[in-house]
């Protein structure tokens, strides 16, 4: 039976019998291979003569073949007369001829005398003898590493070959590194007849018989992971496998999966190593080749990697041949490609670091007429000296600009640093910087804001050096130090002029209005912002200021559009602080194509801290109008640009209240716990800032029904805004929050003095949103229907449609309870006009379980209960009724819009007013007596 007609387990089979007797690793799955060999043997000892060759990449086993075959063919008597390649010996004339002669004595002594003579002998030496003996003697001649064969010897060796016919009973077999299916270029030029010959090429081994191997050699099963590992790092060579896995079982490890590091570290030295070696074999040009494809990384084709190496007149294909035969290179079209990552390495280890530097100077000049890819040709000038052109700071650039926009933000500095070190204009040297620090706030914080430092300081006259000082001023207070950034705008000013001048104290009232408070007296005195100030950045602070402490809304207005419509002219955070404030007028709708316009302009400049912050900003709007998908999408764009560990302990507080906000709405309690839960990083909570934080917080208790610590935490939230004087309840709605906190604790003074003052306070802002949301609040308080006209706004229209919606969406869970059905569908009516744009919302279901509420059968006359249920809270009340229906605490839960432990430690305080042990007690104690009340949340 043929090899070809076995299968692969019989074969596998084979192998595991041939490894117990412990084969020549070279002679793994060489099942087919032998085979083939034993039939040219076989037909050798009958006269018919042949021309075999092995080949495969080093390490491989093809010289093992070679010897295999020579072994068998003594066993049959057959003559074996063998040749060996060597670097030693390439370049001594019929080198290998005269190593074929030698063991034929007598015979050869002639022709092996005009070899070792100093003339060249004429003709083909030692040929006819060799051909006149085998007619009497059958003969196996073998060539191992026919790679290095001299020029002379391969042209006896052709001659050998056209000389063969089929009464001469010798066969040639040829092993050399290389993957050649045709076998070898000299041979075919020979032209032998296709009867003939027989190519072999020898492949890497399977993770089955690696798997095999391992077990051989290191005496215990081996895991499938283990072999596959191994097969891939060493690309299936026996060689280098049977290397690694000896120093392996050495070092005392097993062949199991957890070992897999162990052994590519092993193979890893193995391979480079023998990389080391091949390079020592290597003439002077195809080293120089080598280490220009080395260099060039695939980036050049073969023709300019020769001009790259510097050489001009040379045979490519000899050079290309020579690198393949070592087994460096793999070719593909025109181009070479080096086939291990570690021989890439080794060879530029090798390459002395002057000449390697300006292989990748002359690679990225070669890679730039190329038209390659900026990034390209940015990673050979990395490595490369200042090359002193345009092109290249134009190709760092761009090549920082892509990796920034794919968040690689170390890759990012790694590009802008190497373009600083190129000669060139000063201030474009500094605006290089401003980018470098832009991406450093991401990377390394703290380097980028020593370099902002030094830019806000740096000297200069003129309009391009004001900006650019503005700019950094700028991107400080976008990181969220507004109070390193006071002090450097204080510093600043003392040679500011002009337009810098105004920007400088506009950035400084803005640190000034969203910092920590401060004692420290600036010298000199800043100047306050002009009531009514012409500059753009001064006129949005201005407008901010108002804004936030709910005073003369026109005026907000009117200013905010004076900065949104300056454009570039203006700073980012004044522009940013006015795009919010004229939302807080209503003018929602201009207020976000305003910030869109920001957002798409950041995105340009390369500028993640600015981006990140308009970026949360957007998101914190969309979150106000219930557009909860825009709303992630912009928070998480906002992570991507700066991820949430690199912003400041002032800044942090804003993004992780969006996320936090984000996750209640979308019903994800877990998530926006473990957000609140999150460390925050020292100084976090001396920013107005914090402020959102607490209230974001307060809104987590409360959907928990932890009343009393959300109360808490609301007014917390709310002393923050004050000590800031921000007073419009729009900004943060924390008095009608606290309020139905008080309410759900009994204390109804409280929430009604509260909910007063958000209504004097609304009154005196004067926005239709914020007046109709705090009428609707009241009316909330007091239990009744909203007041005509509390929404002067078409739904989709109004800022503050999620705030308005819940509150609707509370009145009517009340009227549904009290059993008042008429009304709660009035209310329902209303609230399906603030649909949300997320359907799985927890405001969304809380609609669908109204509805259903509402077209379900009403309930027996539940509108009273006992009074000694008075004791308990209206959220109580509502979930102890839910439970009496028969509700489950799962099905409460979803009805009610809150978490299933909130449901659970309302019972649980239930039972224990009511003096009762569960659930099944609740009907008897529970006879409509008075009014129920929901939770409203």
């Amino acid at each position: 039976m043929s090899v070809a007609g076995l299968t692969n387990e019989q074969l596998y089979a084979g192998f595991i019998r041939a490894g117990r007797r412990r084969t020549d690793p070279s002679l793994l799955e060489r099942e087919e291979e032998q085979a083939q060999l034993r039939q040219v043997v076989a037909a050798l000892g009958e006269g018919r003569p042949a021309v075999v060759s092995v080949t495969g990449r080093p390490g491989f086993g093809h010289n093992a073949l070679v010897r295999w075959t020579a072994r068998l063919a003594q066993e049959r008597s057959v003559r074996v007369l063998r040749v060996s390649g060597s670097l030693a010996e390439r370049d001594l004339r019929h080198g290998a001829v005269a190593q074929l002669l030698t063991p034929l004595g007598e015979v050869a002594e002639r022709p092996l005398r005009l070899l070792r003579g100093r003339r060249e002998p004429d003709g083909l030496p030692g040929l006819p003898e060799l051909l006149h003996t085998t007619r009497r003697t059958p003969t196996l001649v073998t060539v191992e590493d026919a790679q290095w064969l001299d020029a002379a010897s391969l042209d006896w060796l052709q001659a050998l070959v056209r000389r063969l016919s089929s009464d001469i009973p010798l066969a040639l077999l040829i092993g050399r590194t290389g993957l050649d299916p045709h076998g070898p270029a000299w041979l075919a030029d020979a032209a032998p007849a296709a009867w003939l010959t027989h190519h072999l090429v020898v492949r890497p081994l399977s993770p089955r018989a690696v798997a095999g191997l391992a077990e051989q050699i290191c005496g215990t099963p081996c895991d499938e992971g283990f072999a596959a590992a191994a097969t891939e790092a060493s690309h299936g060579s026996p060689a280098i496998l049977h290397a690694a896995l000896h120093c392996f079982t050495e070092a005392g490890h097993r062949p199991t999966a957890d070992r897999v590091p162990q052994l590519r570290a092993l193979v890893t030295g193995i391979i480079s190593d023998r990389v080391g070696r091949a390079l020592r074999g290597l003439s002077d040009e195809a080293t120089a080749v080598l280490r220009a494809l080395a260099v060039s990384d695939d980036l050049l084709d073969f023709a300019l990697n020769c001009s790259l190496a510097g050489l001009r007149t040379v045979r490519e294909s000899r050079l290309r041949a020579a690198l393949q035969v070592a087994g460096f290179t793999t070719p593909d079209g025109s181009y070479e490609r080096i086939r291990l990552p570690v021989a890439r390495e080794r060879i530029l280890e090798d390459t002395p670091a002057a000449e390697r530097a300006a292989l990748h100077a002359r690679a990225a000049h070669l890679a730039y007429r190329a038209v390659a890819d900026d990034e390209d040709i940015a990673r050979l000038l990395l490595q490369a000296p200042p090359i002193g052109e345009p092109w290249a700071v134009h190709a760092l650039c761009g090549s920082f600009g892509a990796a920034l926009r794919r968040g690689d933000f170390a890759r990012a500095i790694t590009y802008l640093t190497r373009a600083l070190d190129e000669p060139q204009d000063p201030l474009q040297h500094a605006h290089l910087s401003l980018d470098l620090a832009g991406a450093e706030s991401v990377a390394a914080p703290e380097a980028g804001d020593r370099r902002l430092t030094t830019l806000i300081h740096t000297p200069g006259g003129g309009e391009p050096w004001a900006q650019l000082r503005v700019r950094a001023l700028d991107m400080v207070l976008a990181r969220g130090d507004d109070s390193w950034g006071r002090r450097a705008a204080t510093r600043a000013l003392a040679t500011a002029h002009g337009s810098e001048r105004d920007d400088l104290i506009a950035l400084y009232w803005y640190a000034a209005e969203t910092g920590p408070e401060t004692t420290d007296v600036p010298v000199p005195v800043i100047p306050a912002l002009p009531e009514h100030p012409l500059a753009p950045a001064q006129a949005g602070i201005r407008a901010w200021q108002l804004a936030v402490r709910g005073r003369d809304r026109a005026r907000v207005a009117e200013l905010a559009r004076r900065a949104l419509e300056a454009g570039t002219a203006a700073p980012v955070m004044p522009r940013l602080v006015a795009a919010k404030a004229l939302w807080l007028t209503d003018a929602a709708s201009e207020a976000e194509d305003h910030l869109a316009a920001i957002v798409t302009e950041l995105r340009r400049r390369n500028s993640p801290p600015t981006l990140a912050r308009a970026l949360v900003l957007s998101a914190e709007l969309h979150v106000r109008g219930s557009r909860l998908d825009a709303a992630e999408r912009a928070v998480d764009d906002a992570e991507r640009a700066q991820p949430a560990a690199s912003w400041h302990p002032l800044a942090a507080p804003h993004l992780m209240a969006i996320r936090t906000f984000i996750a209640l709405e979308t019903r994800r309690g877990d998530e926006a716990r473990a957000l609140l839960d999150t460390p925050m990083l020292p100084g976090t909570v001396y920013g107005v800032r914090w402020s959102y934080l607490l209230y974001a917080r307060a809104r987590v208790a409360a959907d928990e029904g932890r009343w009393a610590e959300a109360f808490e935490l609301f007014k917390e939230s709310g002393r923050w805004l004050l000590r800031q004087q921000w007073a419009n309840p729009i900004v943060l709605p924390w008095r009608s929050m606290a309020a139905r906190a008080c309410l759900h604790l009994g204390d109804r003074e409280q929430a009604q003095r509260l909910i007063r003052e958000e209504l004097t306070l609304a009154r005196q802002w004067g926005a239709p949103s914020a007046t109709g949301l705090a009428l609707l609040c009241a009316g909330s308080l007091e239990n009744r229907e909203p007041p005509a006209g509390a929404s002067p706004h078409p739904p989709r229209e109004l800022p503050t449609r999620l705030a308005y919606a819940e509150v609707l969406a509370a009145l009517a869970t009340e009227e549904v309870t009290k059993g008042d059905r008429p009304t709660a569908a009035r209310l329902l009516t209303e609230l399906s006009r603030f649909t949300v744009t997320q359907a799985d919302s927890r405001l969304a279901e809380r609609v669908r379980r109204l509805t259903a509420r509402l077209d379900g059968p009403a309930t027996s006359g539940d509108a009273t209960v006992p009074g000694e249920w008075a004791a308990l809270s209206p959220a109580e009340r509502q979930t102890a009724e839910l439970a009496r229906r028969g509700l489950r605490n799962r099905e409460i839960a979803e009805q009610l819009g809150v978490s299933r432990r909130t449901v659970e430690l309302r019972l649980s305080s239930t039972y224990k007013k009511l003096g009762i042990t569960s659930r099944r007690e609740l009907p008897v104690r529970s006879r409509p007596t008075e009014r129920d009340v929901t939770d409203v949340v």
